[in-house]
C-alpha cells in the first residue's frame, strides 16, 4: 500500500518481490560484441524504406497519395496508380507523416507545423508539385488530428484545436468562408462527411465522460443537430465513414456496448440501424472500408492483438472470413473495382508495404509498390500470456536470440495507452535481438482489443495497474528462464516511456536501468504546456483536469516517486514536442539530480515522432551504449 506524505510517496516493495532483479553477478560474458559498423544488420533494417499510409482520389482513382520514409524521413509522394511511380511532394526536415488527397486528385492537404510540433495550419499542394498554400490564413495556429473531404469533392472539413476548444469547420468548394462550424470543449473527432457533404458527423466525449465517443449527426446546410447515437454508460461508438455511393446517407461504425466492438450501419436521416453480428466474430470487430457501390464492408477483427479480415455483404447480411496473412494489417485504399483489396501489411520480420489481396479469399496477389526492400530478416515474435498480480490475463510478445537463456532482456511498453502492441516491424527490437538480448513487449491494462473493461481499468488511476502488469511480466520472464536476473532493462516511448519512469519509481528493485523515449514525467506540468488535442485526451483519461483532479495527477506522476529511484536512467526527449513537452522533463531531470540519482537526458530538435532515419539509428546506438556500459559494470 502507498503512504501519503505531503510531497513524496514512498512505496512499499513492488507487488512482486524480485530481489534478484539487480543483485546478481556481472553479465559481461553474455553480451554479444557491440556492432556499430555502418553496415551492421540492425542499421540496415532501420534504413529499410516503408510505407506509413496510402489513399486514392475518390473521383480520380488513377491518382493517389503515399507517405513513405524511402528518402530518410516521412514525406508525402504523389502516386501514379497506373505505373506505381512515386514523386516526392514535401521536403520538410521534420517530416510529414500524414496527408490527404482531394477527391478530384488535383491537390494534397497536410498540416504544416513548426518543426514537428504538430501545431500550424492546413495547406494544400498541387498534385503536380509546387508551393504549399495556407487554406486557413485567418485562424491562429492550431493542433488538429482530423481532416476529410467528401467523396464528391464538394466540401472539406477539419478540426482546429485552439483556445481550449475543438473547432469543427467545413468549407464548400464555392465559399472561402466556412459553411458549417461547431465547437466542442471535450475531446472530439471529425467531421466525417457524407458523399455530397449533406451530413457531418462529429464523435465527441461530451456525453460519455470518458475516452469513449458518442456520435452526433448535423445537417451541414442548416447546422442543426439531426440525430445522435450512443448506447449508454459503459460504452462508446466509433465512426468509420459514410457510404461513397451517391445519395446514400448510411454511415458505418462500431459500438462496444457488449464489451467488444461490433459493427453497425446507421442512417442518421431515417434513424434506421443495422447491427452486424456473426458467430465468427471474437474480440473487437470494426469497419475499415466501404466498397465503391456501398454493397460491401471490409471488417477488421483484433482479438488479443491478432487480426482477421472479413467481408460483409450488406444486402445479404452475410459475413465471409478471409484467409488473413499472419502479421499486421492497416487500412489502405480498400475495395478496388476489379474485385481486389489494397491494404498495408507488416510483421516482425519485414517493413510495412502496400499489398493487394483477392477480395473473395484474402490471398495475397502482389506487392503494389516496390521500394526495393532487401534487408536482413528480423527474428520472429511469438505471443505469450501470463497472469498479473490480481489474476488478470496479460498478453505479450516475446522474441529471443539464438541459444539458450537466460538472456539480458528488454521489457518494452507501447505508447497510447489506448493502443496495442502487435506483431509489427520494429527495427529497434531487432537491434536488441542482434546483440543477444531477449525482447518482451506487453499489452498492459489500458490497451485496446482486449475488451471494454480491460481498456478502461486504468481510468482515473493511471500508472498503478500498468506497473503491476509490468512487474508480473518480469516475474514470468524469470520463472521461465528467459531473463537473466540483474540484466533486465525497461524501455518504451510516449506512454511507454511514462511507464518506464513510473516502473523505476514504484518498483525500484525491478530493473537494472531504464531508457525512456519522449516520456511523461509530470502530468500536471505536461497539461499546462501540451497541445489542446492532448489536453482533451488527458481530461478524458483522468476524469478531469489537474485542477479538478489534483491527487490523481500527483499519484500518477513519476516525479512523485523520484526519491525511490535506484537504477540509472537514459531519456531521449524532443525540444519541440507538444505531446510530452520539454519543461516537465527538465523539472524531473533537476529533481533527480538534486537527489543524487543517475539520469542522462539527450535532447533532440524535433517533436514527438517522425525522426529522420539517421537520428533513429543514433538514438538506438545511444541506448545500446547505455545498456552495455551499465550491464558490464554492475
Amino acid at each position: 500500500m502507498l503512504s501519503r506524505p505531503a510531497r513524496i510517496l514512498r512505496v512499499a516493495p513492488c507487488p512482486l518481490m524480485i530481489s534478484a532483479a539487480r543483485k546478481s553477478r556481472k553479465v559481461r560474458a553474455v553480451l554479444n560484441p557491440l556492432n556499430l559498423n555502418a553496415d551492421a544488420p540492425w542499421k540496415q533494417r532501420f534504413r529499410a524504406p516503408a510505407i506509413a499510409g496510402s489513399s486514392r482520389a475518390a473521383q480520380n482513382p488513377a491518382r493517389g497519395l503515399v507517405c513513405s520514409d524511402k528518402d530518410g524521413v516521412w514525406q508525402l509522394y504523389a502516386w501514379n496508380v497506373e505505373t506505381d511511380e512515386l514523386t516526392q511532394l514535401t521536403d520538410d526536415p521534420a517530416g510529414v507523416p500524414h496527408g490527404s488527397i482531394s477527391a478530384d486528385g488535383e491537390h494534397v492537404y497536410y498540416l504544416r507545423d513548426r518543426g514537428g510540433d504538430e501545431i500550424g495550419h492546413y495547406v494544400r499542394l498541387p498534385f503536380s508539385g509546387g508551393a504549399p498554400e495556407d487554406i486557413t490564413p485567418d485562424l491562429p495556429d492550431y493542433a488538429s488530428h482530423s481532416f476529410s473531404e467528401s467523396d464528391s469533392g464538394n466540401a472539406r472539413g477539419f478540426a482546429a484545436v485552439y483556445d481550449n476548444g475543438f473547432h469543427f469547420i467545413i468549407h464548400d468548394r464555392r465559399h472561402a468562408k466556412p459553411v458549417f462550424t461547431q465547437t466542442k470543449q471535450a475531446l472530439s473527432f471529425g467531421p466525417y462527411l457524407s458523399q455530397d457533404a449533406e451530413i457531418a458527423i462529429i464523435a465527441s466525449t461530451e456525453k460519455t465522460g470518458s475516452a469513449e465517443y458518442a456520435l452526433e449527426a448535423y445537417d451541414v446546410g442548416s447546422g442543426a443537430l439531426i440525430a445522435e447515437l450512443w448506447d449508454g454508460p459503459g460504452s462508446g461508438t466509433g465512426c468509420a465513414g459514410f457510404s461513397p455511393a451517391p445519395g446514400d446517407m448510411r454511415v458505418a461504425g462500431s459500438s462496444n456496448a457488449g464489451g467488444y466492438h461490433r459493427p453497425f450501419i446507421w442512417n442518421p436521416r431515417s434513424g434506421e440501424r443495422q447491427d452486424i453480428h456473426s458467430e465468427l466474430f471474437s474480440g473487437d470487430v470494426k469497419v475499415w472500408h466501404w466498397s465503391p457501390d456501398g454493397e460491401r464492408l471490409l471488417l477488421n477483427q483484433f482479438d488479443r492483438a491478432l487480426q482477421t479480415l472479413y467481408v460483409y455483404y450488406v444486402a445479404e447480411g452475410r459475413v465471409r472470413k478471409l484467409d488473413t496473412p499472419p502479421g499486421v494489417l492497416f487500412p489502405g485504399s480498400g475495395f478496388l473495382d476489379d474485385g481486389k483489396l489494397q491494404v498495408h501489411f507488416s510483421d516482425s520480420t519485414a517493413p510495412t508495404r502496400l499489398i493487394e489481396l483477392d477480395a473473395e479469399s484474402g490471398r495475397i496477389l502482389r506487392n503494389v509498390i516496390d521500394l526495393g526492400v532487401d534487408v536482413p530478416r528480423g527474428a520472429p515474435w511469438r505471443p505469450i500470456a501470463y497472469q498479473s498480480t490480481d489474476g488478470a490475463e496479460i498478453q505479450a510478445w516475446l522474441a529471443t536470440p539464438p541459444g539458450n537463456g537466460p538472456f539480458p532482456t528488454i521489457v518494452h511498453t507501447h505508447g497510447g495507452p489506448t493502443a496495442v502492441q502487435t506483431n509489427i516491424w520494429k527495427p529497434d527490437a531487432q537491434a536488441w535481438l542482434d546483440h543477444g538480448f531477449a525482447f518482451f513487449s506487453l499489452n498492459y491494462r489500458g490497451s485496446t482489443t482486449f475488451g471494454y473493461d480491460f481498456q478502461h481499468a486504468i481510468d482515473g488511476n493511471l500508472g498503478d495497474l500498468e506497473v503491476e502488469d509490468v512487474a508480473a511480466g518480469v516475474q514470468w520472464l524469470l520463472d521461465n528462464g528467459i531473463a537473466r536476473p540483474g540484466a533486465i532493462l525497461k524501455t518504451g516511448g510516449s506512454y511507454g516511456g511514462y511507464l518506464t519512469l513510473q516502473s523505476l519509481g514504484k518498483c525500484p528493485d525491478l530493473f537494472a536501468g531504464g531508457m525512456a523515449i519522449v516520456a511523461i514525467a509530470d502530468w500536471t506540468l505536461m497539461y499546462e504546456d501540451q497541445a489542446g488535442t492532448l489536453r482533451g485526451y488527458q481530461r478524458s483519461m483522468f476524469g478531469g483536469s489537474p485542477e479538478e483532479k489534483p491527487e490523481a495527477h500527483r499519484k500518477a506522476s513519476p516525479i512523485t516517486y523520484a526519491e525511490n529511484i535506484q537504477a540509472p536512467i537514459l531519456v531521449l526527449q524532443g525540444e519541440n514536442d507538444t505531446r510530452c513537452p520539454a519543461r516537465q522533463m527538465k523539472v524531473y531531470e533537476q529533481r533527480l539530480k538534486d537527489l543524487g540519482k543517475s539520469i542522462e537526458i539527450v535532447w533532440f530538435d524535433a517533436g514527438h515522432g517522425s525522426l529522420a532515419t539517421d537520428d533513429q539509428i543514433h538514438h538506438q546506438e545511444l541506448m545500446l551504449r547505455f545498456a552495455y556500459r551499465l550491464l558490464q559494470t554492475l
